[in-house]
This record gives C-alpha cells, sequence and structure tokens, in this order.
C-alpha cells in the first residue's frame, strides 16, 4: 500500500475513533483533501497569512509559535501523529493567522480544504458528531485542563504533567522547545531534570 493510502486510512481510523463516518461522508471527505510531504523546518502554516486549510499529521511533528516582540518564540502546541495541526481562529473568521505552524521532523500530512470541509460539515450528520466530539475533547476539555495548570502549577508541576502526558514527545523534542511550551528558560528546565 502507498504512504497516500496508509495515511487516509490512519485518517479514517482517528475521526471514527470519534464517531463512526458513512461511505458516502469518506467519498466526499476524500475528494477535498491532498496527500503532501513536508521537509524540516518547512513552514505548514505562516504567522500573518489567512490559511486556506487544516491538516491531520499522518507522520512527523510540528510545532505553533508566537513571537513576541523582543523576538522570543513561545511554543503554544505541539501537533504529532494523529492530530490536526490548523490556525482555528484564523479559518472561522478568515483572519490572517496570529502563529507560524512549522515541521520539527520530515513530516507527512493530510491538507484539507477549510471552506468546502464547512460547506460538507453542514450537509452531513455524521461529520457534524465528529466535529463536535472532537472539539470537546481537544479544545473544551484539555484547554481547560491547561488553563488551569498554568495558573495553579509551579514550573515543575507543570513539567511532571507535559513527561506524564507527552513521554513520546521527550525525545523528539529538543529542551528549548518544551522549556518554551512550559514558559521557561532551558536552564530553569534544566535545574528542574537534575532535582527529578
Amino acid at each position: 500500500m502507498s504512504a497516500t493510502a496508509d495515511a487516509f486510512n490512519e485518517l479514517k481510523k482517528t475521526m471514527e475513533s470519534y464517531a463512526p463516518i458513512s461511505p458516502e461522508t469518506w467519498a466526499a471527505l476524500v475528494a477535498i483533501c491532498k496527500f503532501r510531504t513536508l521537509s524540516k523546518q518547512q513552514v505548514l502554516y505562516a504567522l500573518g497569512e489567512i490559511p486556506p486549510s487544516f491538516s491531520f499529521v499522518y507522520s512527523g511533528l510540528f510545532r505553533s509559535f508566537i513571537t513576541d516582540e523582543k523576538g522570543a518564540e513561545y511554543n503554544k502546541n505541539f501537533f504529532y501523529e494523529g492530530t490536526f495541526p490548523g490556525s482555528m481562529v484564523a479559518l472561522l473568521r478568515h483572519t490572517p493567522s496570529a502563529f507560524t505552524i512549522v515541521a520539527l521532523e520530515p513530516a507527512q500530512i493530510i491538507e484539507i480544504d477549510f471552506p468546502a470541509y464547512r460547506a460538507l460539515l453542514l450537509q452531513r450528520d455524521d461529520l457534524k458528531l465528529f466535529q463536535i466530539y472532537y472539539l470537546e475533547r481537544n479544545w473544551l476539555l484539555a484547554k481547560d485542563a491547561r488553563e488551569i495548570a498554568i495558573v495553579q502549577e509551579d514550573a515543575t508541576q507543570r513539567y511532571v504533567r507535559f513527561m506524564r502526558e507527552y513521554p513520546f514527545l521527550l525525545e523528539r523534542l529538543s529542551q528549548h522547545h518544551i522549556a518554551s511550551h512550559l514558559g521557561i528558560t532551558p536552564t530553569q528546565l534544566s535545574r528542574i531534570r537534575k532535582k527529578l
């Protein structure tokens, strides 16, 4: 089987872990998608651009980051196999993206045309169910937990939580990127790791 076919099989499996997708809806969805490969450091969605799509990661690792006025970067999220990188606020509002999404590893993705996806969403109840369950699990619940952690946990607790939730990313991410995600310096992270 080709990488393209494998990637689409993985997308279907991931979507159906939220809600069943009918053959008709799946065929319509496949028609608005395209398989792409990206090299390490290649930008998937750029700061200041209105994105045309969101994606599904078949292989590879991405980070979304913002840069402050002093040039310091803050890693907002990491996207790995089975996740959907995209600038959702920019897509929904049709405005320029407030952050950049870039590949940290060579990657293979399925790009999903957003206006076509929205149109399909309005026609297909099974796709609506997928969207609802996906948003509940990955936006409402996860975002809530993260916001509480940022306010209530110190740097060590945040790192321990990161290790517990993303053990598979520890070997794939540089300490610099992990520190940036946790809102601490690499030196602070180094001290925390020594203590642990």
